[in-house]
Formats: C-alpha cells, structure tokens, sequence
C-alpha cells in the first residue's frame, strides 16, 4: 500500500495588516520529501501520529510537500498559487499511490481564495480523480465548508484546546484510510453549521468539556466513526465562519444529519455561556500581587501571535514595568530592531530603546526602557509541551534584557508560548519570580498548568480579543449570534 503524505497548514487572522508570504513560511517550514520526516517523525502532531501509524502497519510512505508557519495575516495570492503548485508537483512526483493522507487546518485564508483548504482539495479531484481517498486532519478552529466537506473523502478534527490530540488526530486520519483503501468501512459525512461565533474557548471549561463528552457517549454508537464540534476561528472575515458539527458514519447518511442535528441543537442551548470577560492587564497585575501563592502566570490572550497578532503588544509588558520592584519575566515580545541592537552591543551591555509598538496601535505605544543585555541566544529549542512535544521551534536570535527586576526576552520572529523552554534557554528559572507574564490564549495551559496552579487571564485592545464586537465584520452573516455583542437579538 503506497500512501502520499502532507501538510499545507495556515490559520488566516483576515484583521491582520501584515500579509502572509512565501518567506513567511520559508521562516518556519517549507520543505518536500523526506523534509517531512525530518521534521516530524517523533514529534507528537498530525504529521508524526500519520508517520508513526503507517509505519507500525508497514504503508509505504510517500512524503510530498509541508508548509506551516504560525497564524498571521491573509496569504497573498501568488503564495497561494506556490502553495497549490509545489503540493500538486510533489503528488506527481510520488505517483501512483493508494491514497492521500493531509494535515490541513481549515481556517486558511488568501487573496481571492476565502476557502483555502476546500479549494486545495479541489485541485486535488481536479488532477487526480475521485476514486483516490483523501482522508485530512483539521484543527479543532476550522471553518468547515461545504466544499471541504464534499471533496474530501473525510474530515476529522481534535477535540481539545489546547490540542493536545493532534497526534492521536493524526493517527486516526491514517488508520481511518488504510481501512478505506482496504473497504473494511464507508465513510459519510454530515456537516451542520451553527448560526454562531464564539471566542477561543478552552475544552476544560463549561459549557465546552460538557458537549466534548456528549459527542464522545456519540463515538460509542454503533456505526458512528466520529462526531466533532469545530469551534471555527473568530478572527477571520468570511462567509462560512462559525461553529459546525461534522458527523461520520459508516454508510449511514440518515444517522450523520441526525447526530449533527442533535449536537447543534445541544451546542445553541449554551449559546450564552461562551462569554469569555477578562481583567485588562492593570486589574490583572494588581490582583497577582494580591495573591500569596508565587508564581503568579499572565497570560495575554489579546496578543496571542498564535492566532494572528502582531507578539508585540506592550499592553501587559508596561502593568508589569509599572511595578519595577517586583521580580517578574516576561517571555516573550517580538522586536527585531531591539535584538540587533543588544546584539551589536553585547552581553553586559545597557541599552536605551523603545520596546514593540511596531505594527499597530492597537496593541500598545512602544515602551522607553533602558535595560541591561543578560544574554543572546540563537532562539532554537525542542518543544516539551505534551501539545506537539519534540518540534523543533525557532523564534529567531533572542535576547535577555532586564528593567530593574523585570526580565524581558526579546525574540526576532513571532510565536506564542507553549512551555518553559523559552525561558531555560535563557537561564532563567520560572519559580523563582513573582509573576511570569506570556503571549498566548490557551495552549499554554498544556505545559504550565500542570506546575502553576495561580493563573490568570487579561484582555485589551487586540486582534486576539476575546471581545469579538470590536470587529469590523463585512462578509459575515449579520443574523450570526456571539454572546458578547450588544446590537445582537437571542
């Protein structure tokens, strides 16, 4: 059984004024061949549990083409046609095959393109037919689109956030095709769409882990292989956003519009309990050091680099500043000027410099600092988060700077934070500060909360807000419900 594999992987933040290019990927990954297995055997995402399934069921593997960098502005359309083209040519290459196994997300956006991954998979039937099963692992923030859903032969979706089942969601997607090819089951899909729009909610949360477990009691009935709730990706402007369910079955076509009926049904029941208000980053600071327990972790929903923003906010960053005498580290904010200006200065150095503020003025005014250059570091590290546990991460040259009792790493490239490596890269030690302050909405919470059992969430001004009505939505459904807005009827 000879099986292609691949990945074309991009959460399209549409609000975003910075467009996504070809270096863009280039930064992260763009690669064909055996690439894929460089960069993903062994690690716990899509790709390594489809590698690790095949394998251990002795598939021959046909590596093609993965791109994937972290979630950021609309792509441009030449970078889409390159991202078509090169995962076409690298199916061609590896001719024939049985099958067609991706790693896809769903929430991917480009110049003329609202659909990335239904119209990747349209291209995909154009060149090579329909009698090939193509079975794709999405992320659990998809937009799911009709289109999607009637070109690939299935869908599925993690169920967590953070999602820590990428790799068990991975491994399902490649044993799901080794027994479509093999016509041990029939795979039908019914996709539900919710009239809904919801912030980045976490699974470990009310209403959400309630309605992850009625869709896994689902999982248990006969004839049902899967039932999703995708929560779809609030920070992209287009017709098809919002939440969906996705049902499948073996053979069974009545059954998957029933479950995927019953779940949405039981999904609107909750439609007012998905209103995420947090403290702004003063109220947050300010109840940290209320609190006896050390440390405290901050983290930034609002300038989360994972769905999109800028990671150069300076909104938490200055509550910090503003309370100079207590030990905190913040990792990390993104400012490429002010890395090569400690670089160029040295270790042991002082700089004067204004820190971030560089995109917009959404997310906060640079900050005047003066600070001392603690360490410069190449910015690579191996995740240890159990989300995507063994990737190899690169956030550029980074550097250590410390404001009184505030130490600061300053990355070249944006991404979230997931775990401590960051900060071991550093020398710095978590436990031993007062407050630890990070970029990210909840994958964090795979590593950390696990060690830190204080933490606490802020909000502002930013494109990853969990105040969805400060957007600007043009091509949405104006009907659609999100809880949080004011000028909406129930």
């Amino acid at each position: 059984m000879r099986i292609a594999v691949g990945q074309v992987t991009h959460e399209t933040n549409t609000f975003s004024p910075i467009k996504t290019t070809i270096n863009t990927f280039k930064e992260t990954e763009w690669g064909t061949g055996n690439y894929i297995f460089e960069k993903h055997e062994g690690v716990n995402d899509y790709l390594g549990g489809m590698i690790d399934c095949f394998k251990s069921y002795k598939v021959d593997i046909l590596p093609t083409f993965s791109a994937y960098t972290p979630p950021s502005g609309i792509i441009t359309y030449d970078t889409y046609l390159s991202l078509k083209n090169d995962l076409l040519a690298q199916l061609k290459r590896v001719e024939p095959f049985d099958g067609i196994c991706l790693s896809l997300h769903g929430a991917g956006v480009a110049e003329s393109v609202d659909d990335l991954e239904g119209a990747l998979l349209k291209e995909i039937r154009n060149n090579f037919g329909y009698d090939i099963p193509v079975v794709v692992a999405l992320d659990l923030h998809a937009n799911v689109t009709e289109l999607m859903v009637n070109e690939a032969t299935m869908l599925l979706g993690v169920m967590e956030y953070p999602h820590i089942d990428s790799y068990e969601c991975g491994f399902k997607a490649a044993l799901s095709l080794i027994k479509i090819i093999n016509h041990e089951f029939n795979p039908v899909m019914s996709i539900e769409k919710l009239p809904l729009l919801i912030p980045t909610y976490p699974t470990d949360m009310e209403p959400m882990n309630l309605l992850n477990d009625f869709c896994k009691e689902i999982e248990t009935l006969d004839d049902v292989v899967g039932c999703t709730i995708f929560h779809g990706f609030p920070y992209t402007d287009i017709p098809n956003l919002g939440v969906s369910v996705l049902t499948i079955t073996n053979s069974n076509k009545v059954k998957s519009i029933q479950i995927s009926k019953l779940v949405s049904q039981e999904i609107w029941k909750y439609r007012k309990d998905f209103n995420l208000k947090y403290p702004s980053p003063d109220q947050g600071v300010q109840e940290a050091l209320k609190r006896d327990t050390a440390p405290v972790l901050i983290n930034e929903t609002s300038d989360n680099p994972g769905a999109g923003t800028p990671g150069d906010g300076t909104h938490l960053l200055k509550a910090l500043l503003n309370h100079g005498d207590i030990k905190s580290c913040f990792g990390f904010i993104s400012d490429k000027k002010v890395v090569n200006t400690a670089i160029h200065h040295g270790i042991g150095s002082y700089i004067e410099v204004l820190l971030g503020g560089n995109t917009d003025n959404l997310h906060g005014d640079p900050l005047k600092i003066r600070a001392y250059v603690k360490s410069i570091t190449d910015g690579k590290f191996i995740q240890s988060s159990p989300m995507w546990s063994g990737l190899e991460v690169n956030i550029g040259p980074t550097v250590r700077l410390q404001v009184g009792k505030t130490d600061i790493i300053v990355s070249s490239l944006r991404n979230q934070t997931f775990d401590e490596q960051v900060f071991l890269l550093h020398g710095i030690n978590i436990l031993d500060y007062k407050i630890i302050g990070i970029k990210s909405s909840v994958h964090f919470k795979a590593s950390f909360k696990e060690n830190i059992k204080d933490i606490i969430t802020v909000d502002s001004p930013g494109l990853s807000t969990c105040n969805l009505h400060i957007f600007n939505y043009k091509k949405l459904n104006k009907s659609i419900y999100y809880p949080i807005s004011d000028n909406l009827e129930d």
